[in-house]
């Protein structure tokens, strides 16, 4: 619609572009200069709709597994040895070539389980239209997550939700990936209301509404360009779980702490639970290294009752540490909230997450004061949008979240997670950091980039979850290469 406003020398246009599957709406405008006459384009709005097109046609699974074992990386009290491992989703549309890459993480044995799952699940997802999935990506986690026999082996927790969370991962890949952006771009440039929709709210609406969500959304939305600009620049603080595995030999752990402190680390974690006495010796060695200085953190994974947790760190608090994460059983709400409200006097906090089973357990441990750092983690519950969930109701409690991170790929999609969270929602990284676990990041196409001690935005497009193919062919269990000349040595039993 044109309406003249008087004759002078230019042309005033308007132009609004909507662009829905990015969350984001970009004003153009453009001024014309001419010798005669001016007009003025008062309202001239162009909207077109940029979507997401294509109908998933293929999910391929694969079983790939790392021999981490043989040098005692990721050991700890409670699981011994283990063998990193990701059951490895692809998926393919009948729009493009492009292929979303997804994955979930175990220790070994029962990867194939997960494999199994995925296998089962896949039939509830081939021939959707992306378009479907992407406008409303909560409901269609509900409808996954809630398939009417499948959810009697969860509901929404242990191997059927971890699969799930595979699935999905993939798809955010793959959201990314269409896109041009990498998924925490995506994350930042969507509007509250996209981003609330991609959370499924059954169960929490007593903690936090989608109107509650909303306005935690929007409270910080005038300063996230100013954050964004931090983040390009510094990145994300992070620690280093590296340096302190409980199978590490003493000479082991002193000299990765030595090289962590060359390489500017100030934040230590360190395996826990197996003997208090031995616990007591690494934790003075560890301390004689980094000094009091540094932040040290320690890790039990689940080892202990309630009562043990409490007596145990007792005799560990003169080491000051800044946590005690997961000290006992992820289910165990109130033997969290027992511990935390015990060890809070010795300004020793709880930290937990990596194992809780989704949504419903965070929103109680907030709800008991039974943590005071929250641990999420990108394969455990369902994906992105079960997260951002978790990341709401902790913003809502004040409660700082530090995701796990480690494994096979934890790394390289917790990231995007916790920039999000950094630039949307707590708007602050104060008391908050993310794990990091040197392993197996030469496995990926864009493998994490840590630079002063600090995870750096991704900046290819997608969830930085896409595999080598040579690794996942050489790595795959147990036909492949890798593993092939394990077993055959007499490395490896299967």
């Amino acid at each position: 619609m044109l309406g003249k406003i008087e004759t002078t020398l230019f042309y005033f246009f308007v132009v609004e572009l909507s662009c829905d599957f990015l969350g984001s709406k970009v004003a153009i405008v453009v001024s014309l200069q001419s010798c005669c006459v001016k007009f003025c384009i008062v309202h001239c709005v162009l909207k077109f709709k940029m979507e997401v097109t294509g109908k998933i046609t293929k999910i391929d699974v694969c079983d790939v597994r790392f021999p981490t074992s043989l040098e005692h990386h990721g050991s700890d009290a409670m699981h011994g040895e283990v063998d990193y491992s990701a059951a490895y989703v692809t998926m393919a549309t009948d729009a493009d070539d492009v292929i979303g890459c997804g994955l979930t993480f175990s220790l070994g044995r029962g990867n194939d389980i997960l494999v199994k799952a995925i296998e089962v699940i896949r039939g509830h997802v081939i021939g959707r239209q992306l378009s479907d999935i992407y406008s409303n990506f909560g409901k269609f986690c509900r409808e996954i997550t809630q398939e009417g026999q499948l959810r009697w082996l969860g509901p929404e927790k242990g191997v059927i939700h971890m699969a799930s969370a595979a699935i999905f991962n993939a798809l955010w890949d793959l959201w990314g990936k269409k896109c041009g952006k990498p998924v925490w771009k995506l994350l930042a440039e969507m509007s509250p209301h996209e981003v609330v929709s991609l959370v499924d709210f059954s169960y929490i609406t007593d903690v936090l509404t989608k109107d509650e969500a909303l306005k935690l959304l929007t409270r910080n939305k005038g300063t996230q360009k100013e954050r964004e600009l931090i983040l390009m620049e510094k990145g994300f603080p992070a620690y280093t779980t590296s340096t302190a595995w409980l199978g590490y030999s003493d000479e082991t752990l002193v000299k990765k702490c030595r090289e962590a402190l060359v390489e500017g680390w100030t934040k230590f974690k360190m395996k826990v639970g197996s003997n208090v006495d031995d616990d007591k010796r690494r934790a003075k060695l560890i301390r004689d290294e980094i000094g009091y200085n540094c932040d040290l953190m320690m890790d039990a994974n689940q080892k202990w009752d309630v009562k043990e947790a409490i007596e145990w760190m007792k005799q560990l608090v003169e080491f000051r540490p800044l946590w005690i994460e997961e000290p006992t059983c992820p289910d165990d709400v109130i033997g969290h909230a027992t511990i935390a409200k015990a060890l809070s006097p010795h300004n020793v906090g709880v930290a937990t997450g990596e194992q809780c089973q989704n949504r419903v357990v965070f929103k109680q441990l907030l709800q008991v004061d039974g943590l005071k750092f929250l641990q999420i983690d990108s394969c455990r519950v369902g994906s992105i949008n079960e997260n951002i969930a978790i990341l709401l109701m902790a913003a809502k409690f004040n409660v700082p979240v530090c995701p796990h991170a480690g494994g096979v790929g934890l790394c390289e999609l917790v990231q995007h997670i916790i920039m999000f969270d950094y630039l949307c929602v707590s708007a602050t990284n104060e008391q908050r950091m993310c794990e990091y676990v040197d392993h197996l990041h030469e496995h990926f196409i864009e493998p994490v980039v840590i630079q002063n001690t600090c995870y750096m935005p991704p900046k290819k497009p997608g969830y930085s979850s896409e595999m080598k193919k040579d690794s996942v062919e050489n790595y795959k269990f147990p036909d492949g290469k890798i593993w092939k000349d394990l077993i055959e040595g007499g490395k490896f039993v299967q």
